[in-house]
């Protein structure tokens, strides 16, 4: 595919992934429901938006969300933290017209009628502009989260009990159970808060009620200098952060390189480069890798010190922190421990990997220590910027990470 000025990412519509048009037309459930794309309903007095799956039998004839079963137990929970379902929040859903089966009776939306009612539940966001999104089940984390995770988007266990600062829609996002499935883990009047799935659910809802009341944190866009002169590492005197783009997973093979390299100073500053040929041009970097005093993060921080190991002939001293690791220490959930994952969960920023993603994939993929496209992507217009870059923000998000962590940790 030949490039253009601008990317697909810069130019796609967050309504249409992938130049699709999606619509209530080529969806079709308005033609066999009761109320027909379902207006929001509440007051909004505290800018909460509750976004559910799909009306129900009875919300379809009541012509409001939550008129069900349902809707009572997640008013009777938000009444226990002093929040009220139609008084303070909007109410929504990932689609809006009821889904039946060939019976009629209710089923859970498919993702093709989460793609065509996207475009309305985008545009009540941005209309109403809520303090805090409450993601209530998969469908709703697949109508916002979905079609901007290039990655696998997994299910609301993954995802649940983050408050996300989402830069696009400059809100919090607030994932968490959909009541349907806290009542069918047991949960009912005389036996709420008894069972492990309610309590974690009312600690997710508790925090974001509370998240509300803090400034929503906008994103600092760090500055990444690509320098030619490494001498200007000698400048790094405190605690830092560096990151490789190589040309694999492991050193070991005869081809292998370290290409790219950046180093963050601070949480809005990073050295990048790309890696020299001879010794003797590398030595500022060597001096700063074997500088016991410099105390150095990385996000699995085993791949950078094997890397350095093996293709400079060297041993890096001063290891202070290991994000992946302690992501891990403080949630074992699988698939949350990466640096993406948490860029987005920490900071908000949902992708700035993909223009690169393809280029760092192995060309063959039954072999773990293949070869992949890094060089490709460096022989491209502006492809050794769009590599710093990238690059660059691995680094300063490994810092930023650090700190959070560190700041959160509990005392032993």
């Amino acid at each position: 595919m030949i490039e253009g000025f601008f990317t697909r990412k810069e130019t796609e519509s967050k309504s249409r992934p992938g130049g699709k048009v999606q619509s209530c037309v080529s969806c079709g459930l308005y033609k066999n429901c009761q109320s027909p794309k379902m207006e929001p309903f509440g007051n909004f007095k505290k800018r909460i938006l509750n976004i559910g799956e799909a009306p129900g039998e009875y919300e379809d004839r009541n012509g409001k969300p939550w008129q069900g079963k349902m809707g009572r137990l997640l008013k009777e929970t938000y009444e226990d933290l002093k929040i009220d379902l139609f008084e303070d929040c909007l109410n929504i859903n990932a689609v809006n017209c009821r889904p039946v089966d060939k019976q009629g009776n209710n089923r859970a939306p498919t993702n093709t009628e989460i793609d065509c009612c996207r475009r309305r539940v985008l545009d009540i966001i941005e209309e109403y502009k809520p303090k805090v999104i409450l993601i209530l089940g998969n469908a709703a984390l697949y109508s916002l989260i979905g079609h901007r995770w290039k990655k696998d988007l997994g299910g609301i266990t993954k995802w649940r009990g983050f408050t996300i600062p989402d830069q696009d829609f400059k809100t919090w996002l607030c994932p968490t159970f959909h009541p349907s499935y806290i009542e069918r883990a047991g949960n009912d009047k005389y036996n709420r808060g008894t069972t492990i799935e309610t309590l974690i659910w009312q600690q997710d809802l508790e925090q974001a009620f509370g998240i509300k009341n803090i400034p929503f944190p906008n994103y600092v866009e760090p500055e990444i200098e690509i320098i030619e002169d490494l001498s200007v590492l000698k400048n790094i005197k405190t605690e830092s952060a560096f990151d490789y783009e190589t040309t694999g997973l492991k050193p070991h093979a005869e081809g292998h390189r370290i290409v790219c390299v950046s180093i963050a100073d601070t949480e809005n500053h990073a050295y990048v480069f790309l890696m020299p040929k001879t010794r003797k041009d590398r030595e500022p970097f060597i001096k700063y890798l074997t500088n016991p005093d410099l105390k150095k993060i990385a996000q699995n921080l085993k791949f950078e010190h094997t890397w350095t190991k093996v293709r400079l002939g060297t041993d890096v001293q001063g290891w202070e922190w290991d994000t992946m690791l302690a992501t891990h220490l403080f949630d074992n959930r699988p698939g949350i421990t990466g640096l993406k994952f948490q860029a987005y969960v920490q900071f908000g920023i949902i992708d700035y990997s993909s223009e690169v993603d393809s280029y760092l994939s192995a060309l063959d993929n039954t072999n773990a220590n293949s070869l992949n496209r890094i060089f490709e992507l460096l022989k491209k217009p502006n492809g050794k910027e769009i590599l710093c870059k990238y690059c660059g923000l691995d680094s300063i998000f490994e810092l930023r990470l650090a700190n959070r962590q560190r700041m959160n940790i509990l005392p032993f």
